[in-house]
C-alpha cells in the first residue's frame, strides 16, 4: 500500500529487520538513496538483493567534490531508477567557492538526468534562489523536492516545473507550521512521503532510529492534515511514485 520514497538503508543498524517491519506496515517498497561514490555498492546491494527496493545514484551537496562523473559508472545499473541525491545545501555553508562548487555538481548531475532521461532526487536547503534558477536551467528534467523544508514559493516554482515534492516525518514536529502549510497546498498528483530514515523520525516515534516502517505514520498525519481517506493518500502516493520513476515499473 505505502512506498517509502526516500531512505538510506545502508545507514540503519539493522536494515533486514527494518525491511521485515516495514512490510508488516504495509510499505512494500521503498527507494534507497545514493549520496557519495564510497557507500554507492552498498545502497545498489540492497536495490539487487530485495524484489521490490531500488537505488538511486548521486552526491549529495555535503560530500560533493567538484566533480561527479563518477556517477556515469553507476547509473545503467540494475533497479538504478533516478540520479540523487544532488542539490544546494547552504545552511552551514557560507563559503563563496564551497556554494559554488555544490552548484557545478549539482549542475553537472542535472545535466547527465537531462542526457539520459533520469529523473532528479533534490536535496536543497537555505539555497531557494540558486534551486530555482538551476533547475530551470534544464527544463528537460524533472524529479522530487525530497524531505521538504523550504518556503511555498520554491515549492510552487518547482511543480510547474513538473517536479513532485516529498513530505517526511518533519510535518508531524510541532515547529514544523511551515512544512504543514506547504504540505497542505501541494496538489495530489505531485505529493510523495518519505522517511529519510535513518533521520527525523515522525511522531510518535521522536527520538528513534527512523525506518521504513515509519512512513505510515506521516502518511496517517498528512491525510488527516489534509482531510482526506488514508487510503486515498497511500494510493495517490504511491501511483505518484511510479510515475516519477518509470524505470520502478
Amino acid at each position: 500500500m505505502f512506498v517509502d520514497s526516500h531512505c538510506h538503508l545502508n545507514y540503519l543498524e539493522d536494515p533486514i529487520g527494518a525491511i521485515d517491519r516495514a512490510r508488516e506496515r504495509g510499505v512494500n517498497e521503498c527507494l534507497c538513496i545514493g549520496v557519495d561514490q564510497p557507500a554507492i555498492e552498498e545502497v545498489l546491494t540492497f536495490a539487487a538483493d530485495y524484489e521490490h527496493i531500488w537505488a538511486s545514484v548521486g552526491e549529495h551537496p555535503g560530500s560533493c567534490s567538484g566533480d561527479a562523473g563518477w556517477v556515469t559508472d553507476y547509473m545503467h545499473r540494475p533497479k538504478v531508477v533516478a540520479l540523487g541525491e544532488m542539490g544546494l545545501d547552504y545552511h552551514y555553508v557560507e563559503d563563496p567557492a564551497a556554494q559554488a562548487q555544490q552548484r557545478k555538481t549539482f549542475s553537472q548531475q542535472l545535466a547527465l538526468a537531462d542526457e539520459h532521461n533520469f529523473p532528479v532526487i533534490v536535496h536543497t536547503r537555505a539555497a531557494q534562489a540558486d534551486t530555482i534558477a538551476l533547475i530551470r536551467d534544464f527544463p528537460g528534467v524533472i524529479g522530487v523536492l525530497h524531505c521538504f523544508t523550504e518556503s511555498w514559493e520554491l515549492a510552487s516554482a518547482a511543480i510547474d516545473l513538473g517536479y513532485y515534492v516529498s513530505i517526511s516525518g518533519i510535518v508531524t514536529f510541532k515547529n514544523a507550521a511551515n512544512v504543514r502549510e506547504v504540505a497542505l497546498q501541494i496538489p495530489q498528483e505531485r505529493l510523495l512521503i518519505e522517511t529519510d530514515a535513518p533521520y527525523l523520525a515522525p511522531t510518535p516515534n521522536r527520538g528513534k532510529k527512523n525506518e521504513p516502517a515509519f512512513v505510515t505514520d506521516t502518511a496517517a498525519f498528512l491525510a488527516e492534515l489534509r482531510g482526506v481517506e488514508l487510503q486515498s493518500l497511500a494510493q495517490s502516493t504511491r501511483d505518484n511514485f511510479f510515475r516519477l520513476f518509470k524505470r520502478a515499473c
